[in-house]
């Protein structure tokens, strides 16, 4: 196996950044257009665990127009340019390892058009899921794809984001119908419509969902929604150990009982839930279940799903009905990347993102506790279970480059395990820099060399979010 560029990765060469783009871009766009040092700085980092690595300028734009402007200005320059949404990546999607132009994507935060009808909302990029969620709610809709973080819609296109319900919804590979995107030579094009199928070509809408900004900037996107459910019941649950909990999870998909949500949080990750939400959960191994449908139907999948619980060691069913109960256990669950941090106050996380088939899914979570323990560092694990993807977040001092070391070595060993099942690096986050080194590992040399060829036909000069995703040396 490759071993990753991890920490290594962001050392690439800057590319000079002409006075005279700076000074088109002033022209243009007046004080839309910073280079405040705390301005770059809050554009040149995210939530991984890598150092700041700053734009050169950060431009807000307003319009596609807007975005096919700057991209076209810095066409003309050879400069780099890296969409920013809200800041939440945690694979170091945002860095400016080669300096450049950070496209500030927030203020686009409007709905263009709610479809009721067609059960379709076009959106502008900056808006979030709750700002989407908030203008739908009249409606009788929803949008269900929920990342941890709130993140912008165009983030989570760009990332093929997905989250607590994508058992049920599916990902965003699944729920993004179509897209403006400006190139990198500053042409816009529209991918897809509001069909629910086309056979029409290239499907490239699904090229662009998950191309984290190397082939273009998104500014519109029209993604499906659902009808609110009837009834929403959430309950949680205890268990023995994790292979007991994973297990249960196996049988209820497996029975094909069509849960909303299923989430894992092992003992350390509940203790931290526990501090930082304010519960009282028992402190062991633990699934959150949320059942969505008719009445009946809910009870029906309910009452299955705690027969399997029970035959599995679980106990402590607890169900949460009322829409304020179920709100502060889901928002607690939706926490439990911060609330993990606080369990050692100053560090980073190295976050892992395997998805394994859901048959593998025990093995591999036992194994992995396994490595865990015999390390020092806190290590918790949370997971959306229901679809065979989980998460340890390895707590890290990041003035202590031995915890770093351990970190990768664990990362590592969780990524062999995942991709020896027939699983995938990253089941959510995205590639960006930390899982570059796997990417020829998972598909090949040929497929990487395929991914290359499409990055130079629509980017030659390779201005899109470089770095990212895959090497042109190696």
């Amino acid at each position: 196996m490759n071993h990753p560029a991890e920490h290594t990765a962001i050392q690439q060469a800057r590319r000079p950044f002409p006075a005279a783009l700076l000074e088109s871009l002033k022209e243009q766009f007046g004080d839309r257009v910073s280079t405040a040092q705390a301005v770059r700085e809050h554009h040149g980092r995210d939530e991984s665990p890598f150092d700041p690595q700053l734009p050169d300028a950060v431009v807000f734009a307003r319009s596609t127009e807007d975005v096919q402007a700057i991209v076209r200005l810095c066409a003309q320059h050879d400069v780099p340019i890296i969409p920013y949404g809200n800041g939440s990546s945690l694979e170091g999607h945002l860095l400016a390892v080669q300096g450049g132009v950070s496209i500030d994507l927030s203020e686009m935060n409007k709905v263009i058009s709610i479809n009721a009808e067609d059960l379709t909302a076009t959106v502008e990029p900056g808006i979030s899921r709750k700002q989407l969620n908030e203008a739908l709610k009249d409606t009788g809709l929803f949008f269900p794809i929920d990342p941890g973080a709130d993140a912008s819609i165009g983030g989570m296109s760009a990332t093929r984001a997905s989250g607590t319900n994508a058992v049920r919804y599916g990902s965003m590979r699944e729920n993004v119908l179509a897209l403006t995107v400006v190139l990198a030579d500053g042409r816009v094009i529209k991918t897809g419509t509001r069909a629910r199928k086309s056979s029409a070509g290239y499907d490239l809408t699904r090229l662009f969902v998950g191309s984290e900004g190397t082939l273009g900037v998104i500014t519109e996107v029209t993604v499906r929604l659902y009808p609110q459910p009837e009834a929403i019941s959430a309950a949680v649950c205890a268990f023995p150990s994790m292979g007991d909990a994973v297990r249960a999870v196996i049988e209820t998909i497996q029975m094909g009982v069509p849960i909303a949500r299923v989430e894992f949080v092992d003992t350390l990750a509940v203790r931290a839930i526990n501090r930082h939400s304010n519960l009282t959960l028992r402190e062991s191994p633990m699934l959150f279940f949320e059942f969505h449908g008719t009445e009946a139907g809910v009870k029906e999948q309910a009452q299955t799903v705690q027969d399997i619980t029970a035959q599995n060691g679980g106990t402590d069913f607890d169900w949460a009905t009322r829409p304020e109960d179920r709100s502060r256990l889901w928002n607690a669950r939706h926490n439990a990347y911060f609330a993990m941090l606080q369990l050692k106050p100053g560090c980073r996380a190295v976050t892992t993102d395997v998805c394994v088939p859901i048959s593998r899914l025990a093995e591999c979570v036992v194994e992995t506790e396994k490595d865990l323990l015999g390390s020092w560092l806190p290590c918790p694990i949370v997971g959306h279970v229901g679809d065979g993807n989980f998460h340890v977040a390895m707590l890290l001092d990041p003035a202590k480059p031995e915890e770093l070391e351990e970190a990768e070595r664990l990362n590592r060993r969780i990524v062999e395990r995942a991709l020896k099942a027939g699983g995938t690096c990253t089941g959510e986050h995205g590639v960006g820099l930390h899982k570059m080194g796997f990417m020829i590992d998972e598909h090949g040399e040929d497929a990487i060399g395929v991914m290359r060829s499409i990055k130079q036909a629509l980017d030659p000069k390779n201005m899109m979010n470089p770095g990212k995703i895959f090497s042109f040396t190696h």
